[in-house]
């Protein structure tokens, strides 16, 4: 885990910011460490688009109170929320510090995982999905890059949850792409309200791509990205793993439909159904998870 040391070290949320952990699209994350307790948190600071200042403002306050509903939920494969504010700088969110590395690092044609992994892994990941949606929380960003194992702890943690909003919430347009193109579902990209069925289409994005070593829908523009979720089929894992189970390949095809109500009734039927189909595969050679 890459740690670039500050000049200084601000103060965030009680938490001295120690070095730059990671960027992504919509912010930046640091190692940060309480003063007294000296316990390590990882803060992330959301990177606000150029605006008017009230636009700006309406986005801090909007994440701020998206944040602090994720603290309210309680799985051992969800990221432990600690709390969530915003200063001059803007709004932050305090997490727990999480140790090993994504599966963006398996989603090469090079390094995939075995199948038996890929299919526990996201069943791990569904069942964490399936508790958010109880809440009422649609996490709205998911992808292999905010999912992380640490193969030593036997551990996957759904992270980065700072998209995250609750299901019934209004759809307030402020001109941001909330969420990963890549990985959105083609009504979220028409503008729609964030709802479980969204998440699952990502889910069925992460798990092609996990299988296949691509993502089902690949273009070189935004543009072109947009016209292919929303008109093209995806490819037929079929075509491109013909060694898998038909039912796996017939459970991602479900989860990439167009039509939100074609897809798996919820996250926990997903779970469910990778839970059967993991059962009638071989389990994977001693030592594969770290060494694909």
């Amino acid at each position: 885990m890459r740690s670039d040391p500050l000049v200084c070290g601000p103060v965030v949320g009680g938490y001295r910011l120690d070095g730059l952990i990671g960027s992504g699209q919509h912010g930046d994350v640091y190692l940060a460490t309480h003063p007294d307790s000296g316990m390590q948190v990882a803060v992330k600071r959301l990177r606000l688009p150029a605006g008017d200042a009230q636009q700006r403002g309406e986005l801090a306050r909007r994440f701020v109170a998206e944040a602090q509903t994720t603290r309210r939920l309680d799985h051992p494969d969800i990221v432990r929320v600690l709390e969530a504010g915003c200063d001059e700088a803007g709004p932050w969110l305090v997490m727990e510090l999480l140790h090993g590395c994504s599966l963006e690092r398996y989603t090469r044609a090079a390094r995939l995982l075995p199948e038996p992994v890929v299919v526990a892994l996201v069943a791990r990941v569904a069942r964490a999905l399936a508790c958010a949606h109880a809440q009422g929380v649609v996490h709205r960003d998911l992808k292999p890059a905010n999912v992380i194992v640490d193969w030593g702890a036997r551990r996957v943690t759904l992270s980065d949850f700072g998209l995250a909003r609750d299901a019934d919430a209004e759809n307030t347009r402020t001109g941001l792409v909330l969420g990963s193109p890549d990985y959105m579902a083609p009504e979220q990209l028409a503008g729609a309200a964030a709802a479980p069925a969204g998440d699952l289409y990502a889910l069925g994005v992460m798990l092609f791509e996990l299988l296949a070593g691509r993502r089902p829908h690949e273009a070189a523009s935004l543009g072109e990205l947009l016209q292919q979720v929303a008109q093209r089929t995806p490819p037929d894992l079929r075509t491109l793993r013909p060694e898998l189970p038909p039912a796996l390949c017939d459970l991602v095809a479900a989860l990439l439909s167009k039509q939100p109500a074609a897809r798996p009734a919820s996250a926990a039927a997903v779970a469910d159904a990778l839970d059967l189909i993991l059962s009638t595969i071989d389990s994977p050679r001693r030592g594969s998870k770290s060494r694909p």
